[in-house]
């Protein structure tokens, strides 16, 4: 079987798109302690991975593999669940690729490159024209048709999804130096000292790491790299350098093919990769006009619609008043005589009464107990916080029980918790 071209075709009708999935994104802390980064929730209802996999579906493109490693079981029953839509009687598929030794008995896998050649055959399988190399743990709308236009006019043998970002925070990208034609100079991952762009010295241009290939060049590549001595079977650090040496590779602007409705005003794209990160990025949806628009019908979100009842508001009482303002607040929901303040509650959160919550971004199944106060927190899935507990007060005390960035955001998980309370007999 292959994808064979239609002429005048949309070229996504050609493509794949794999999503690699595995990384445990380890600056998230605890969050990360149950679950890969690309599985943690976001947006009230989503998961990080859901933007790489609606920007596909969004695209045009009908044939996704997703590659997952790193406790991968939240994530690969969240895909059986929301993306099990894909019909393969319509040319469509959807294969989750668990690392599972497939090449080697004693291997996983070794890298992000590793990661698509292990799975080779199957890719040869469908016979992709093209295929798109994705990161499943950013948050943004993009439009892989337009990138996938501009690889197939420029001849290039890999075009490089790129966006700019402060220098200083550059060192945790590739990074990379461009002509006027946008053609790739250099590429250096992770640098220590990331180089600036020309006429913007406080601006580096970064990869996003997402990649198009034409999938007979990417298998060559991927072999020519499982057979050479040292690599580190990765994209960033071994193939993608090796094509810019030859002069090869193109860098694609995300905000040529970025997706944005009427009332984003910038060209949205987050590494939700610490928990200043992701405590913010989720905060930002509260605002009037948020940055970014997940309300946009023409490039919905899509994720696993759980069914639930209706959020519910309950007491109309001075000091005992359910509500909720600035706000984004899932099914399942209970807010029982509380104020809810520019915070996020994912679904099945209850709230009991007497509770004050702001800035706060409450993961789902959540249960605050009474009289709890909470300011500018993040609080894991079924975590039941006890009565009367307050947290965003006192620095001090908040580091000696829960996790404190240097901003100030604490993150509270269930062995935090169960820390708090005193062994029974």
């Amino acid at each position: 079987m292959s994808i064979r071209p239609i002429p005048g075709a949309p070229l996504a009708r050609s493509a794949m798109a794999y999503v690699l999935a595995g990384g445990r994104g380890s600056r998230l802390m605890e969050l990360t302690d149950r679950r890969a980064k690309p599985a943690v929730f976001f947006g009230a209802k989503s998961r990080i991975i859901d933007f790489a996999l609606s920007n596909a579906i969004n695209s045009g493109i009908r044939r996704i593999a997703v590659a997952t490693q790193y406790k991968a079981h939240s994530l690969i029953r969240h895909m059986q669940r929301g993306w099990n839509f894909l019909r393969p009687e319509r040319n469509e598929s959807f294969d989750i690729l668990p690392a599972s030794q497939r090449v080697s008995e004693t291997e996983w896998y070794a890298g992000t490159a590793d990661a698509v050649w292990q799975n080779a055959d199957i890719i040869e399988s469908y016979g992709p024209r093209y295929m798109v190399i994705l990161a499943g743990d950013h948050v943004y709308k993009m439009d892989y048709e337009k990138m996938l236009q501009q690889h197939v006019s420029s001849g290039a043998d890999v075009t490089v999804g790129c966006i700019e970002v402060p220098r200083a925070e550059a060192s945790g990208f590739g990074v990379m130096h461009v002509d006027d034609s946008d053609r790739i100079l250099s590429f250096l991952e992770k640098p220590k000292d990331p180089p600036a762009m020309p006429g913007k010295p406080d601006v580096s241009l970064a990869s996003m790491g997402i990649y198009v290939f034409e999938t007979r060049l990417l298998m060559e590549e991927l072999r020519q790299d499982a057979n050479r001595d040292g690599s580190s079977r990765d994209f960033g650090k071994d193939i993608i350098p090796r094509i810019v040496e030859r002069g090869a590779a193109v860098a694609h602007r995300f905000t040529d093919s970025c997706v944005r409705s009427g009332a984003e005003a910038e060209a949205y794209w987050r590494d939700v990769g610490t928990v200043d990160a992701f405590w913010q990025a989720n905060i930002d949806l509260t605002d009037v006009v948020p940055a970014l628009d997940l309300y946009d019908r023409d490039w919905p979100i899509w994720t696993n619609g759980e069914v639930t009842p209706p959020c519910k508001f309950v007491h109309d009482d001075d000091g005992r008043r359910g509500m909720a303002v600035d706000s984004l607040v899932s099914g399942g929901c209970i807010v029982s005589g509380s104020s809810v303040r520019r915070s996020l509650l994912f679904t099945n959160v209850r709230v009991h009464s007497y509770c004050a919550l702001e800035g706060c971004v409450i993961l789902p199944g959540a249960n605050i107990a009474r009289s709890a106060r909470l300011k500018n927190t993040i609080v894991d899935s079924d975590v039941r916080i006890p009565e009367g507990l307050v947290v965003g007060e006192d620095p001090a005390l908040d580091a000696a029980r829960f996790r404190r960035s240097d901003r100030g955001i604490c993150l509270i998980t269930k062995p935090m918790i169960d820390a708090l309370e005193p062994p029974r007999r």
